[in-house]
């Protein structure tokens, strides 16, 4: 393909543009918010546009411990990527592994092709992080995926089951014990809703255990849970969790994770369902672009979201390291959704010759988290215009109408109207009657997930680095 090269305004890098009568092409890496969101703008603009994704459907992830703990079914809260884009002309969709980018020669390989771009968007995600010891992954199952979401569920009512069948006091209690890692957001909705489905869904479903007997612990190595939130929203949702039934433990460091549970500040506690949401590591996409990361794997980008040397590549959501006001951006999905619009704008704006967008700004709507039945927590800490100007400070409540507003604001980000219509229902009816709609255990699942293969990604990635914090960094981003 015969090519022309135009200076970009950002760096003075070349970009290259097509000549030869056909568009450029876009290849997109990763079906996620940050991925769907720059198709999607790009859906009239005169590009061949390539969403590339290992599995063939968008997940709503903010709900997947809905999933997990049998509230929603997956396919609820997921869409399958053919048909968010099929009205786009433009766009085509690909089933493929990703295992590397060739910067120098402008080439995407896959298990399957090799994908020339003259424009690279990389939103790839990040996978749950072990701290070092994968191992543990075999005995504590993260959530990040759909079949993430399925595993635990079927791990939790698996649980139940063989408490009701044992005849051994001491293994009915440890099956009846639930030790999540990490006191992030994720953590904490799973400890609420596992504590919620022993003390009301169940409670009337078996004859020969008290589910109320259940033991859901919620083990944060730092000195609070929701670390992320002021101190007293933390207290307000510790608080309220104790209430449901769980015991939050601070400063509680896990050491080990194998079959019989965990050790925690060098003490056993025996349970037979260990989940972790305790961390979170970036997928390959820096070592594929050879840019330099931070500590836990994150690409360091320049402020119009392009690496060095390469204003034709972009990296986009919890892949990139991206620093705003002397702060790095959290792994939220506003933060990737204005990512990957923002990259998709400046592609616009450059095929068509005109000036650059200014340095990407994250518009912070504030964030919020999901602590049980009737009770959440909201927190802003200062608005600010896209352009930076500040308009007023601090908001901060939890409790009834926080609540409302994160069911809310997740009815309104799902993907598609009969997603938000069903899930809809799902929540009045189980509001109401206490019931879950999920709770099919099937023999024939697949066993749980194992490491993710090191060189490749969709959505989600593995890297071996790791924060060194019991709690998850992704917060539900309004």
């Amino acid at each position: 393909m015969a090519e022309n090269t135009t200076k970009n305004s950002s760096n003075g890098s070349n970009v290259s543009g097509t000549s030869s009568g056909q568009p450029p092409r876009v290849v997109i890496v990763g079906g996620g918010f940050g991925g769907l969101y720059a198709a999607r703008t790009l859906h009239k603009a005169p590009l061949q546009v390539t969403v590339v994704d290992r599995t063939n459907h968008h997940v709503f992830q903010p709900l997947l411990y809905q999933v997990a703990t049998a509230g929603l079914s997956s396919e609820q809260i997921a869409a399958p990527i053919r048909s968010v884009l099929r009205h786009q002309r433009n766009t085509e969709v690909l089933m493929a592994e990703v295992t590397g980018v060739d910067t120098e020669k402008r080439i995407v390989h896959t298990s399957e092709h090799e994908l020339p771009y003259d424009y690279l968007i990389l939103a790839t995600g990040t996978r749950h992080s072990y701290f070092g010891h994968p191992e543990w992954e075999q005995f504590a199952p993260g959530l990040k995926s759909v079949a993430d979401a399925d595993a635990i569920r079927q791990k939790i009512l698996t649980a139940f089951e063989r408490a009701e069948s044992t005849e051994d006091e001491a293994e009915r209690t440890a099956l009846l014990t639930f030790a999540i890692v990490g006191g992030g957001p994720t953590g904490t909705e799973l400890a609420g809703q596992i504590a919620e489905i022993a003390n009301n869904a169940l409670a009337s479903d078996f004859n020969h255990i008290d589910t109320h007997a259940t033991q859901v612990l919620l083990l944060e190595a730092g000195p609070k849970i929701l670390p992320s939130f002021d101190d007293k929203l933390s207290t307000q949702s510790a608080d309220y969790l104790e209430r449901m039934g769980v015991s939050v433990r601070t400063g509680a460091k896990v050491e080990n994770v194998d079959a019989d549970g965990v050790i925690v500040n060098g003490k056993r506690i025996r349970a037979r369902t260990v989940i972790w949401a305790a961390g979170n590591a970036a997928s390959p996409a820096a070592r594929w672009t050879g840019v330099e990361m931070d500590r836990v794997g994150r690409a360091k980008i320049l402020p119009d979201l392009t690496i060095p040397h390469h204003p034709e590549v972009f990296i986009i959501g919890d892949t990139a390291a991206f620093e705003q006001d002397g702060k790095p951006l959290p792994n939220v999905a506003q933060v990737a959704i204005q990512m990957g619009k923002y990259a998709a704008k400046s592609i616009m704006l450059h095929v068509k010759g005109k000036p650059a967008l200014p340095p990407f700004r994250y518009f912070n709507k504030g964030d919020m988290a999901t602590v049980g039945r009737r009770f959440a927590v909201y927190q802003l800490r200062e608005l600010k215009t896209p352009s930076g100007k500040h308009l007023f400070g601090k908001i901060e409540f939890g409790g009834f109408f926080a609540w409302l507003m994160w069911l809310g604001v997740h009815i309104a980000f799902l993907v598609g109207f009969a997603n938000r219509l069903i899930v809809l229902m799902q929540w009045g009816w189980a509001y109401l009657t206490f019931q879950r709609g999920a709770r099919l255990i099937m023999p024939d699942n697949p066993t749980l997930p194992g490491p993710a293969p090191a060189n490749s990604v969709s959505a989600n990635g593995s890297n071996p680095a790791a924060p060194k914090s019991n709690a998850e960094g992704a917060v539900h981003a309004v």
